[in-house]
């Protein structure tokens, strides 16, 4: 693997999240084909919901993970690029347009106008992770996805910034630049998860995104080839777990292995038959009982699913209320609209059938498309985002703030002009 590796482009990818972190190494030959070479996961530390809790903890178990992956490539990496599902997360789209006067359209108005979205940025402060230009608008009519040689009074384009706190982000920043590699860069985890779990067709036609992960989920809605809307929840798969945990009086990790093992999101009435064999919360004796458990330590199935169901109870409230705030919601005549949901916590048995009867809209599980060379341990959905970050590094899109002009002319759109073409963008898509 180490003399293959020799003769590649390497890219290097450690997703960064509150349940687990993992890292992975690809390399690309000279006809452009990609390879998986090695990969490597570990129980996350130090890091909260997202965020960086103690730096110490945090960098040691990045430096872990990272070396899993190096032994099994048999090559060093120097640089990454890092998954964000934390931080704040939040998108916003930025209307942006200037004045052509009816002429025909050439690259340098092209260029003028994507210098003038980038000098319209705001980030209130927050960081700007990613700032990326959408369909073209020519006079009022969105859609247009090349506008050269065409004739128009005003050109313009909508931008989408995904922003994030700044603190945050640069402790995760340092944390990996403490274990000892450069960040090539960082990508908010539902960007990288649609690279992974999203057809072309999905992305452009339109489709929500739920991000599933141990303590933050995170919704984002795709429409026109490019991310419009992002949310971040603060609650995940590990709230599930604890729940199982503090409900029948266990240890988290025997609460996490049934819940894997025995847990489903949907109720059947044979559950009330089948029994659950569960040690109790004592470290010191395996005999210890669980509460609610007969003297044989065992429960009914139907109590753990219970137990789940109650938890995903408010946290499907609230996807829904952000797909709704997001203008993603069944259309006129019950046209379908389709979720996909991806994440370690879209692991859970029955959860695309539970999602479906909630949201009333199809619902499958995502997972990155097989890659060469990837485990089989890996292609599952809780590592959807981590193949993601190396196709994102590899297709490299269009980001304004990297983009140099000697144009500086610069006219926002009015806000009214900008809500009605973001609606119009919407109606169109949903």
């Amino acid at each position: 693997m180490a003399s293959q590796a020799r003769n590649m482009r390497l890219v290097g990818a450690v997703n960064i999240g509150s349940f687990r972190i993992s890292a992975l190494i690809a390399g690309v030959d000279e006809d452009g084909e990609l390879q998986v070479l090695g990969s490597g996961h570990r129980a996350a530390k130090g890091i909260k919901r997202g965020y960086v809790t103690d730096m110490a903890a945090a960098t040691h178990a990045v430096r872990d993970a990272i070396e899993r992956a190096e032994k099994m490539a048999g090559v060093a990496i120097n640089s990454v690029w890092i998954g964000c599902s934390g931080a704040g997360l939040a998108s916003v789209v930025t209307p942006v347009e200037i004045e052509i006067g009816g002429r025909r359209i050439e690259d340098e108005d092209i260029e003028q106008l994507l210098v003038a979205a980038r000098g319209a940025l705001a980030a209130d402060g927050r960081t700007v992770l990613h700032a990326q230009p959408g369909c073209y608008v020519l006079d009022g009519a969105d859609g247009v996805v090349n506008p050269r040689g065409l004739h128009a009074e005003r050109l313009g384009v909508d931008v989408h910034q995904v922003l994030a706190e700044g603190a945050p982000m640069r402790n995760l920043t340092e944390t990996v630049q403490n274990a000892h590699c450069d960040v090539d860069g960082v990508v908010a985890a539902p960007l990288a998860a649609g690279y992974a779990c999203l057809t072309p067709e999905e992305r452009e036609l339109g489709v929500a995104l739920i991000e599933m992960g141990g303590a933050v989920t995170n919704v984002a809605v795709f429409a026109g080839g490019m991310l419009a809307g992002l949310t971040s929840i603060q609650r995940g798969s590990d709230d599930i777990t604890n729940a199982v945990a503090s409900s029948l009086g266990i240890r988290v990790l025997e609460a996490e292995r049934i819940k894997c093992v025995s847990g489903s999101a949907m109720a059947s009435p044979a559950n009330d038959r089948e029994m659950v064999r569960i040690a109790g919360a004592s470290e010191a004796s395996d005999t210890a009982v669980a509460r609610g458990a007969d003297d044989s330590g065992h429960v009914a199935r139907s109590e753990l699913v219970g137990i789940i169901a109650a938890e995903l109870e408010p946290l499907m409230d609230e996807i829904t209320r952000a797909l709704k705030h997001m203008g993603f919601a069944p259309g006129k005549g019950g046209r379908a609209r389709p979720v996909v949901l991806t994440g370690g916590g879209a692991e859970l048995p029955g959860l695309a059938d539970y999602a479906q009867s909630v949201l009333g809209m199809p619902v499958r599980i995502g997972k990155a498309a097989p890659l060469r060379g990837l485990p089989e341990a890996h292609s599952v959905p809780g590592f959807s985002t981590l193949t993601g970050l190396v196709l994102y590094a590899l297709d490299d899109p269009v980001d304004i703030r990297a983009i140099g002009s000697r144009f500086t002319f610069a006219r926002r759109s009015s806000g009214v002009a900008s809500l009605e073409n973001l609606w119009r963008a919407m109606k169109a898509y949903f």
